[in-house]
């Protein structure tokens, strides 16, 4: 289907502000009267207080107070507290100082004098998992969303079993199967069983979760660092203790969240529930040491897989089990999505899955680009290249022979997917990039450095919904399209907003893209995470604006005669098919809106809104035609996006430093919405998959729980000389048939496949030796070049 706007690149209505500093992030606002709070973290892994003597920071000139936890909203374990007397990591906030200047209250956090009792710790969850091992929590170590906090342990008969450099399988938490995977692996011609470890990391966003709050006529305002911005608003009331209707939220800029942001997190409340208890205006900024505590984290895991191959490479067969370290709270689902993306990604048709989430007294856990699908793509891709070698089969064409297509199947239920063109992926990059031609470069050696080639791929669930649309013909004939859609830095705002643009065959130019504050009347719209902003939001559009069109039929007819299906639209104008001439402006149909009431301009609307859109829609009532309505199109099926990375990287054997040659990124995204948004989503997501595979992870000194990574030097998120100076980019472009524009969301796989891709390359320079881990590091690549054992043990975690 050919579109007028969609496809197109634009200038983003932010992008000035961004470029020349203008932009206002939490931070930077400053309210009369307002004060600087800082945190008081744990020195422990694990202790309980006994004890706080603030009275030589309270006689300080200027300190106006200390927040504790008595004094905010508390919330029953595991779940992630907003302040603690029983702090389960290093850094955990136990209490808050407030004072004129954000130095005085550094200094009054000096004055305050903490007793604590230390409690046992764990920074290994196999080592909690063993008999008498040491446990996250006083009362369990074992919980997730769905999952009580409990205690549980395995056999020592388990670990012996497995044997050295094995994950032991010891009873599972969770559990499902589909086809007989015990004859799947019997019928096999080969039979991989290995055992794995992704490390967990920091988000590393780049603005830490600042945040400043103050009350004005029983309302709390709050501005945010939050990738989303409609979501959190009832998960942030929810930690306030007040009403969603009494919150204002801002979010107009995010300097990054990567699912850390995507909703509601503890610490965004201490100003709020501050600034009512010393009655003035509180700022909150959080350091980038205290962010590596604070700002949540990737689940690491500890895995094994069996995994069966016809002679051709197909998948007969899988067992997966994963061990997951998933912090000390909570934590995220990763290990379940990861289980779901490989019965996706490969198309088994038997497959077994079991696993345990474990706590550990490390920093929260949270949704981190591709949950759960990306570590997966890190382990398990690399095991798809040693299969292939000892096959003899090509790289890619294992993963096409594997890939999913329409009719494929994904996780416990073995549910239907809405479209899915990973093999088209696969050709589309093989031949741009010249898969061919560049094998014969691989292992090629120049002194101490050789060439590696790789190819990668991943998936990640893109789409939802169900959620509502808003937009606004005025008087003054421009559309105002109102989303709750959050600033995370892809423009995804404006793109899925140009599709009432779109429908309504306006002219971008006369668009007005409402967001960032609450006060502006914004609908309920998904939060900006899992890569689902494309496809959920387009359908929410699209659905606002179709109903605005009815309306404007509908008013045609009403002044002009005869039936709503006589009219049709174009050029901002509302016209009878038969007679061009007789036609409404859409200035004019506006106004007639507001003339006529009713559902035209917003004082009656559908009972199926959720009640934020319904308040919103109240709000902008008598002021134009409004188009407003939930997303009720069909939807059957997962929404996958899927990628596929290819790389080319020249290592050198005696340092283990690599260089890339070059990267090409390849999505099945359906309808590109926005063509440069999609490139520089590809390319970042590629940075990002570099810093997976091979520079950032936890490291946690196992006698005494501290951090080794406090600071960006240190867990080293890839820099400018890390990455290629150029990188390409391309698409499948097939559109996907359940979203009425063809879109579907990219944003978490890209980055999966190129930290598959990565790894790939560097066992290829190695010539086939495979290091089941990551990150890859240079030591890593050194030792295995010299034939010398890792420097460390097979499943050891959070090490240097």
């Amino acid at each position: 289907m050919a579109h007028d706007l969609l496809g197109k690149n634009f200038t983003p209505p932010d992008v000035r502000a961004k470029v020349t500093g203008r932009a206002q992030y939490a931070e930077d606002f400053r309210v009369d009267g307002m004060v600087f709070c800082k945190l008081l973290g744990s020195p422990y892994p694990h202790a309980r207080v006994t004890g706080v003597d603030a009275s030589a920071a309270l006689a300080m000139p200027g300190v106006h107070g200390v927040l504790r936890a008595a004094d905010v909203t508390s919330f029953p374990a595991p779940q992630d507290p907003i302040l603690t007397d029983e702090p389960v990591y290093v850094g955990q906030p136990i209490l808050a100082v407030a004072a004129d200047t954000e130095e005085l209250a550094a200094d009054a956090l000096e004055k305050i004098k903490v007793s604590y009792e230390e409690l046992p710790f764990t920074v290994d969850p196999l080592a909690s998992l063993y008999p008498g091992g040491e446990e996250a929590r006083t009362n369990g170590n074992v919980a997730n969303p769905g999952i009580d906090l409990k205690s549980y342990k395995w056999a020592a008969k388990d670990f012996a079993d497995a044997g050295d450099g094995r994950l032991p399988t010891g009873a599972p938490i969770r559990e499902w199967s589909f086809g007989d995977v015990e004859e799947g692996l019997k019928r096999a011609k080969l039979v991989l069983d290995e055992s794995f470890v992704t490390a967990g990391l920091s988000h590393h966003s780049m603005e830490p979760r600042t945040a400043l709050a103050y009350w004005q006529n029983g309302k709390c305002i709050l501005h945010a660092s939050s990738q989303s911005q409609s979501f959190p608003v009832p998960g942030v009331a929810r930690l306030i203790g007040i009403e969603p209707q009494d919150l204002v939220f801002v979010a107009e800029f995010c300097g990054g969240g990567f699912g850390s942001k995507g909703g509601a997190y503890p610490i965004v409340a201490v100003p709020a529930h501050f600034a009512k208890k010393i009655g003035r205006p509180v700022m909150m900024r959080i350091s980038r040491s205290e962010e590596y505590a604070v700002g949540s984290a990737r689940s690491g895991f500890q895995g094994r897989i069996k995994i069966g191959f016809r002679a051709d490479g197909r998948v007969t067969a899988i067992d997966l089990y994963i061990v997951q370290e998933g912090g000390p709270n909570t934590g995220f689902n990763d290990w379940l999505s990861a289980a779901d993306a490989v019965s996706l990604v490969y198309q088994p048709p038997a497959m077994r899955f079991r696993g345990v989430p474990v706590l550990t007294n490390t920093p929260p856990r949270g949704p981190q680009r591709g949950p759960g699908q990306n570590q997966i793509a890190a382990a398990i891709e690399p095991l798809i290249d040693k299969a292939a070698r000892a096959l003899g089969v090509d790289r890619v064409a294992i993963r096409k022979i594997n890939a999913p297509d329409d009719s494929a199947k994904l996780g416990a239920m073995q549910g239907g997917v809405t479209s899915a063109h990973l093999r088209e992926a696969l050709e589309r990059g093989a031949e741009r990039f010249g898969w061919t031609s560049r094998l014969a470069r691989s292992g090629k050696q120049s002194g101490s450095k050789v060439i590696g080639i790789g190819v990668g791929t991943a998936f990640h669930p893109a789409g939802g919904n169900g959620f509502d649309g808003l937009v606004r013909l005025a008087r003054d004939g421009k559309l105002y399209i109102h989303t709750g859609v959050g600033n995370l830095g892809t423009y995804s705002h404006t793109a899925t907003s140009r599709v009432a643009a779109e429908v309504l065959k306006m002219n971008w130019d006369n668009c007005v893209v409402v967001r960032g504050d609450s006060r502006l009347h914004l609908p309920w719209n998904n939060g900006q995470f899992g890569s689902n902003t494309s496809f959920t939001m387009t359908r929410t559009n699209f659905a606002a604006a179709t109903d605005a069109v009815a309306k404007l039929k509908e008013i045609a007819a009403k002044d002009l005669g005869g039936a709503p299906d006589d009219y049709e639209i174009g050029d901002e104008t509302v016209h009878s098919r038969s007679d061009p001439a007789k036609k409404l402006t859409y200035a004019a149909a506006a106004q007639r809106a507001i003339e006529l009431g009713g559902k035209f301009d917003g004082h009656e609307v559908a009972d199926d809104l959720n009640a934020m859109t319904k308040a919103s829609a109240a709000g902008v009532a008598g002021t134009g035609l409004i188009g407003v309505a939930k997303d009720s199109l069909p939807r059957t099926g997962t929404v996958p996006a899927l990628a596929a990375g290819f790389i080319e990287i020249e290592l050198d054997r005696e340092t283990g430093k690599f260089t890339i040659v070059d990267y090409l990124g390849v999505a099945d995204c359906g309808t590109v919405l926005h063509p440069q948004g999609l490139a520089h989503q590809t390319k970042s997501g590629a940075v990002m998959g570099i810093g997976l595979a091979t520079l950032e992870r936890h490291i946690f000194d196992p006698q005494n729980g501290l951090p080794g990574v406090v600071g960006l030097l240190q867990a080293k998120p890839p820099s400018y000389l890390d990455v290629p100076a150029t990188m390409a980019t391309d698409a499948v472009g097939i559109a996907d048939p359940q979203n009425p524009v063809g879109a579907k969301g990219i944003g978490e796989p890209v980055q999966g496949c190129a930290a598959a891709a990565l790894l790939g390359a560097i066992s290829d320079a190695l010539g086939g030796h495979y290091f089941n881990r990551t990150p890859v590091v240079t030591d890593m690549i050194v030792n295995a070049a010299a034939g010398r054992p890792p420097s460390h043990k097979p499943l050891q975690v959070n090490t240097a």
